[in-house]
């Protein structure tokens, strides 16, 4: 399983990172880079329409595999695309289109992977948290390699980067068919109000997923921005844009690593408030950063503090969803997660590249609102988790 979503998550980082700054360097237009972005993440909420569904009546192996097949053969037509038009308004669309087709895609298989991940959790019992920090390292270590090797593959041209998406997502496909089924899978009812009625009756989740929706819009903010600020405000290239997501995917991988081991020392409510605050901050940093060296470094804490956020969410919802229609739970929890990217690129796609630092602060403000609710409320509930055990076994007279 890990090494499935390695291949998966690598090749889908390098298509999120990778188109945008294709669109940049190919049009020199802040305002298209942002649609761009929204144009790639815009069709992930769509696929949570049919994810949570289709994983849950077909099993989640059999569309991990179906979802990286197909990513493989469209990413092969575009590159026979841009082959023979390198250049004008249908190379544009074609990668316009790569973006978004592997972002629907791209979603299905996470859905899949995130369900057998929390098959896995459940499994695990005590260890469920070390589980879900290893799905998150190798998110963040796809992160890291995915801005890179985007990066060093546009220096030799666009069609090396679409033969190494396709080669990534064809290796996903084959392991994935030879990975076992612990269990054979039984078809439910799925659909997102499904998923929904179940998120509704978990406030805590609901809560949290709140306040992970707001960071995400910060960070979205701060991603989408990030060529528009690195090549057109701080003067660097394109290949400093790479290596200011890598060193953030280090920090984070780092943070993740980290965080795993904090939750089994000192419990899962305190290390999600030091990630939270954290958090914040590194947002608030980035909006007011007069160099490129405290931006990097911002950017890096910033997602650092993201990858200790991500291990406490998958943690609790690996262990609050219950196992029946997991999917599409899972499903409503991501789209209400996403739903904050697309919208960042159209900020930043609206407004004037000058005035991003504002917007950025502004989203770093309500990021801290509402992730200090969210953990007032996990707070309350841990408690009350723990007080109910005891009162239960307090005698009677």
């Amino acid at each position: 399983m890990y090494v499935v979503r390695a291949f998966d998550a690598v090749a889908s980082a390098v298509t999120a990172y990778g188109v945008p700054l294709l669109v940049l360097l190919t049009t020199g237009s802040p305002a298209l880079t942002g649609i761009a972005f929204a144009v790639e993440w815009a069709p992930r909420l769509v696929a949570f329409g049919v994810a949570g569904t289709l994983a849950d009546h077909f099993g989640p192996s059999r569309c991990l595999r179906k979802a990286n097949a197909v990513r493989a053969v469209f990413v092969g037509l575009v590159g026979v695309v841009l082959w023979a038009i390198d250049d004008g308004p249908v190379a544009l669309a074609a990668v316009m289109m790569l973006g978004a087709v592997s972002g629907f895609l791209a979603e299905i298989s996470f859905v899949a992977i995130e369900t057998l991940g929390s098959n896995a959790a459940r499994r695990s019992g005590d260890r469920a948290h070390q589980v879900q920090a290893a799905l998150t390292g190798i998110d963040q270590g796809a992160a890291l390699a995915g801005p890179l090797l985007g990066a060093l593959a546009l220096f030799a041209g666009p069609l090396l980067l679409l033969v190494g998406v396709a080669a990534l997502s064809l290796a996903a496909a084959a392991l994935t068919h030879t990975q076992p089924v612990p269990t054979p899978h039984v078809a439910g009812e799925a659909s997102l109000l499904t998923g929904w009625r179940t998120l509704r009756g978990i406030p805590v989740l609901l809560w949290l997923v709140a306040g992970l929706a707001a960071s995400n819009l910060a960070t979205g903010v701060v991603q989408a921005g990030a060529p528009v600020m690195v090549i057109g405000h701080f003067r660097h290239s394109s290949a400093q844009v790479g290596l200011l997501w890598s060193g953030a995917a280090v920090a984070s991988l780092a943070a993740v690593w980290g965080a795993q081991r904090a939750v089994s020392r000192w419990g899962i409510w305190r290390v999600g408030v030091v990630s939270a605050a954290v958090c914040t901050l590194a947002s608030l940093s980035v909006a007011v950063a007069s160099d490129f060296a405290a931006y990097a470094v911002a950017v890096a804490v910033l997602m650092a503090a993201d990858g200790g956020q991500t291990v406490i969410l998958r943690t609790l919802r690996a262990r609050l969803i219950p196992p029946s229609g997991f999917a599409s739970t899972l499903s409503v929890t991501i789209v209400l997660l996403l739903f904050p990217y697309p919208l960042a690129g159209l900020v930043v796609g609206g407004v004037p590249a000058d005035h991003l630092g504002e917007v950025m602060a502004g989203c770093g403000v309500l990021q801290g609102v509402v992730l200090t609710c969210a953990f007032l409320r996990l707070r309350r509930a841990l408690v009350a988790e723990r007080v109910a055990p005891a009162a239960a076994a307090v005698p009677a007279n």
